[in-house]
This record gives C-alpha cells, structure tokens and sequence, in this order.
C-alpha cells in the first residue's frame, strides 16, 4: 500500500504539493502534529519490547517506511528523519543519545551507537550556481549497518556506505567507504586498522593502515 501511493503521487505532481503542504508546516521539515501522533502510530512499526524516549525527535512521514524491531531502543535527543528514504532498525539495537538518522538507513540486529552519531543516506545537489544548495534535488543512497556493529561517539557515516558485521567504527571517525565484516576502523577518511584473524582467533593491528576501497 505505501509503495503503491509512493508511486502515484511521483506520477501527480499537483496532488504530490498539495499532500505535501497537508504534512509539513511552511518552511518547517518536522510533520505535522496529527501526522506525528495520530497516522504514524498506525502506519510505523514498533516491535514487542522496544523503546523510544519521550525527547527523541521523530520526523516520520506515512508514505515512507519507519520499523524499529523488538527490544531496541532509541534515546533521548535523536532525531529520526524518514522524509526522503526508509528507515528501519533491527532487533535488540541501540541508538544512543542526540544521534541523527536520516533515511536511507538500515541498521541490522545487536547494533550499539555511541553518542552524537550521524548517518545521512541523503545529500542536497550543490551543481546549479543559481539555486542555493538547500533547494536544489535530493540524492539519496542507502546505509546498512550490518549486526553486532559498534559505532562511537562523534562518528560520521556517510551515504550508501556498508559497514560489515561485528565490525567497529572508532569515536569521531569519518566513514566514506564500505567497512569490511570484523574490523575496527578509525580516522577521517576512516582508515582500517584492526582485523579479525580466524587462523589466530585474535584481532590484529594493521602494520600500514589499510584505506578503505
């Protein structure tokens, strides 16, 4: 049923403002009260067990996809945004405080998010001089976090990037490329420096720090 309005407000432009001016205040990206509080708790999806803090800020529009899965939780402060991509959290995950999660995102099962962390599957076009950047179309490119991922505090991950399971994102580092499962990368660009060995069974420390490709 959503892909299916989806589909026909990108045919009718007309309809598509004026559902548009319905869900959103001018000049303010947050829904509308009723939409927050009244169409999304039917059209969300919110596992058995899960829990969202009362100051966590929820930009949720019904003809995009928000699912969060059972005993997660998503802390004070983060602003969840699903306006332009899907948004959907695993099992057992937590997103910790003040982070930002805008859509595209797909976070797998047993993720930790430190603190202040920010995904953004979504970028403004900059190429048109004449128009501010803040106007021009939006480029969307989803992120998927894998399970068992640990993010730090600070950290950036940036659009259609894919961090691979068990893999750990070091506090303020800045991912612009694909993380490998089972490696600890840190930095800005993030750099891996640690490597599940399975021969071992132990971690080991990268002697020239890999970039990722």
């Amino acid at each position: 049923m959503v892909q299916f309005v989806k589909d026909f407000l990108k045919k009718n432009n007309g309809i598509k403002k004026l559902v548009h001016k319905c869900i959103y205040p001018t000049n303010d990206p947050r829904p509308r009260w009723w939409i927050r509080h009244i169409v999304n708790p039917f059209t969300s999806h919110i596992g058995k067990g899960a829990i969202i803090r009362s100051r966590a800020r929820l930009d949720i529009v019904p003809f995009m996809s928000f699912h969060v899965g059972e005993n997660s939780m998503i802390e004070d402060f983060t602003t969840v945004n699903n306006n332009v991509g899907n948004v959907f959290i695993g099992d057992f995950t937590l997103i910790g405080l003040s982070n930002t999660l805008i859509g595209p995102v797909h976070i797998g099962n047993h993720a930790m998010f430190a603190q202040n962390v920010v995904l953004s599957g979504m970028n403004h076009s900059y190429q048109d001089i004449s128009i501010a950047s803040r106007y021009q179309p939006c480029t969307t490119s989803t992120i998927v976090i894998e399970d068992e991922v640990w993010i730090g505090a600070n950290a950036v991950i940036t659009a259609g990037v894919t961090i691979g399971k068990h893999s750990v994102v070091a506090a303020g580092s800045v991912v612009t490329k694909d993380v490998p499962p089972y490696s600890v990368v840190a930095g800005n660009p993030a750099r891996v420096i640690k490597q599940y060995d399975p021969s071992s069974a132990d971690w080991k420390k990268i002697k020239n720090e890999v970039e990722i490709r």
